[in-house]
């Protein structure tokens, strides 16, 4: 009799872990992320669909931007999860890419600007504390994961810009390369 009491108070425990967590998202980041929502679609309204759509086929027609600037100011301003959303305005074909180079970003950016992925800060300060520990500056491995994420980031965008064209080939698919108002 004892071990279904035991069971069933278990049970119970893992859904009330459950609710306790969810009802810490819905007052934490659920309103951050909407009112970063409220912000992105508030400047856009600002701006004008057409100006923020110009915008982004300019920095979709260079690699460097489509793949350097614009994810880390996209990761800068809005943090995760809410950087991905300037994605929308690439045209469709960058948009893989675009997602795979700012999912990284998140986290290469993440010693320097704790700010853009504070849900996973804990990683990053694990490795930091065995820096540390060993004697060595913690802001030298910021910089250097930076860095070494900026290169691999944009290495891994290019990568899947030829992943997205062999499978678009493959499937006989045609992704348009130009950019279009998004309404």
């Amino acid at each position: 009799m004892i071990y279904i009491t035991k069971f069933a108070e278990g049970f119970m425990n893992l859904f009330q872990t459950g609710a306790e967590t969810f009802i810490s998202w819905v007052t934490g980041i659920v309103p951050v992320v909407l009112m970063l929502l409220v912000l992105m679609n508030t400047l856009t309204a600002m701006l004008g669909e057409e100006r923020v759509t110009k915008i982004a086929k300019a920095s979709s027609k260079n690699v460097f931007t489509r793949y350097l600037i614009l994810p880390f100011v996209a990761t800068f301003m809005l943090g995760n999860p809410m950087s991905f959303t300037l994605g929308r305005f690439l045209p469709e074909f960058y948009k893989p890419s675009f997602y795979a180079v700012t999912a990284q970003a998140n986290h290469t950016s993440n010693g320097l600007f704790p700010h853009i992925n504070p849900g996973e800060l804990f990683i990053y300060l694990g490795v930091a504390q065995g820096i540390t520990t060993l004697g060595l500056n913690q802001m030298d491995l910021a910089v250097r994961y930076l860095l070494v994420g900026l290169v691999m980031n944009f290495v891994g965008g290019v990568v899947t810009d030829y992943t997205t064209k062999y499978v678009c080939k493959q499937q006989g698919i045609t992704l348009s390369k130009e950019t279009k108002v998004i309404h």
